[in-house]
């Protein structure tokens, strides 16, 4: 049986899938929302700087980033909009989502209408939750890769385990032994390998080939 990890369980976290936007319009004026992932604040500040070049002709270009697993670093400007109307509503849209590593802007193109704080808050707060929503959101769990090596005769029992746990088989081989690899929790892996260990009377062999973070499905 494969060893347990001897590194202490790391906290998951929250990311967005992917690139992601959104509109919201309040008594015409438009407020675009671009989310991206962001690993560093370096990337965020690039992220930002490129949307206000993009958008160079909008009155405002707010913006709102969290960096870290333990959200280390966050910052968010108004740019220009009353002071708290715009960055902090929408960093606080991000930090209700729990997600870090993470950058939005929202472009704001005024349609005439002055919206007082309120809608001004509610705008941009809309706006983000839009551009969220098409990213997507995905968790990062730590898991321990390994490798189960069993008998033709234990194929059927271990991939009905498996599918139970939702655990995908990441590769499978087969030659005198039928080899599945797998990712893991790390906090379910000595209950997993407990499993497989009496599924298959002691017969299977499991050794550990990595760990790290991956992205849960």
């Amino acid at each position: 049986m494969g060893k347990e990890s001897n590194r202490e369980e790391y906290p998951s976290y929250k990311i967005v899938c992917r690139k992601g936007s959104g509109e919201y319009e309040e008594k015409k004026s438009r407020f675009i929302a671009n989310v991206v992932p962001a690993s560093s604040g370096e990337e965020a500040a690039e992220f930002i700087e490129a949307m206000r070049k993009k958008y160079y002709d909008a009155r405002h270009n707010c913006s709102a980033f969290i960096i870290g697993r333990n959200r280390e670093l966050t910052r968010c400007s108004d740019d220009g909009e009353p002071s708290g109307t715009a960055g902090k509503p929408m960093l606080e849209v991000l930090l209700g989502a729990g997600v870090t590593n993470v950058a939005v802007v929202v472009t704001r193109y005024f349609g005439g209408t002055l919206l007082g704080t309120g809608g001004l808050v509610r705008a941009y707060t809309q706006a983000v939750k839009e551009g969220l929503s098409d990213a997507g959101i995905a968790v990062m769990r730590y898991g321990i890769e390994l490798t189960i090596a069993i008998d033709y005769v234990d194929v059927g029992r271990i991939q009905h385990l498996l599918g139970n746990r939702q655990i995908e088989i990441a590769a499978s081989r087969y030659t005198d032994k039928v080899e599945f690899d797998i990712c893991v929790p790390a906090a379910q892996q000595r209950e997993i390998e407990k499993e497989i260990t009496e599924k298959t009377a002691g017969r299977a062999g499991i050794i550990i080939t990595g760990e790290g973070y991956y992205m849960e499905n």
